[in-house]
């Protein structure tokens, strides 16, 4: 429609921008350092910045305030991000949500969730891998798509988890997680899925009210599921 979209990134502990650039957008990226400003990213990916826009502290909590800016004045984000060559930033994921693997492998599970679910047949995922072997997903059926796609392709079923478990679903699916990992290493592919057919809620063990993942309880809720992954 021709309105010109510019992506910017900071927190409130940055009073506001931390990176901008308007008029040189470059896709994919929150743009550059603010000007008198600086970006970093430290070598275990933390997005940082330092510069008069950075605040001096929380009130009366000399502790949070320590752990939030380090003794070079650097202001730690969480964030985990990516600076090209011209400068520009990318954000590829929150610190704490990273994956480790049992090989030392740092994996962003946000990067490979979004690509699972450009999959047709699937809504929702979640990436499991932490201290594990190999990384695998959990993977939810689209229940407003799978009718009309098994409709299509001649398939009868009596409930959705019929549906998921139905050979050609399965192969569907596996196509699909074939063609989103492709553009990922060895190490951050999943190997193995399985798909569910119940949807995950909201405001629940399994999602927060803003539908972010509660990694905790989907590991705790789904442990059958994802042991028989890694068995």
């Amino acid at each position: 429609i021709g309105i010109p979209l510019a992506e910017v990134y900071g927190m409130s502990e940055n009073t506001g921008a931390m990176s901008f650039e308007r008029f040189k957008v470059k896709p994919g990226t929150v743009g550059l350092a603010m000007p008198g400003s600086e970006l970093a990213v430290f070598p275990d990916g933390e997005v940082c910045c330092r510069g008069g826009h950075v605040f001096q502290g929380y009130l009366n909590d000399p502790d949070k305030t320590a752990e939030a800016i380090d003794d070079d004045g650097w202001l730690h984000s969480g964030d985990i991000g990516e600076l090209d060559d011209d400068g520009y930033l990318r954000i590829v994921d929150r610190k704490k949500e990273l994956i480790i693997t049992a090989g030392g492998k740092n994996i962003s599970p946000a990067n490979l969730e979004a690509e699972l679910k450009s999959i047709p047949l699937v809504a929702q995922a979640a990436v499991i891998g932490d201290n594990r072997p190999f990384v695998s997903a959990l993977l939810v059926l689209d229940g407003e798509v799978a009718p009309g796609w098994a409709a299509r392709h001649g398939i009868q079923y009596s409930s959705l988890e019929e549906l998921a478990a139905h050979p050609d679903v399965q192969a569907a699916v596996a196509d699909g997680v074939e063609q989103a990992m492709a553009g990922f290493n060895n190490a951050e592919r999943v190997k193995k899925w399985t798909l569910l057919a119940e949807e995950w809620l909201p405001d629940t063990d399994l999602l927060t009210p803003t539908f972010k993942l509660k990694r905790r309880g989907i590991n705790a809720h789904f442990e059958k599921e994802i042991e028989a992954l890694y068995s």
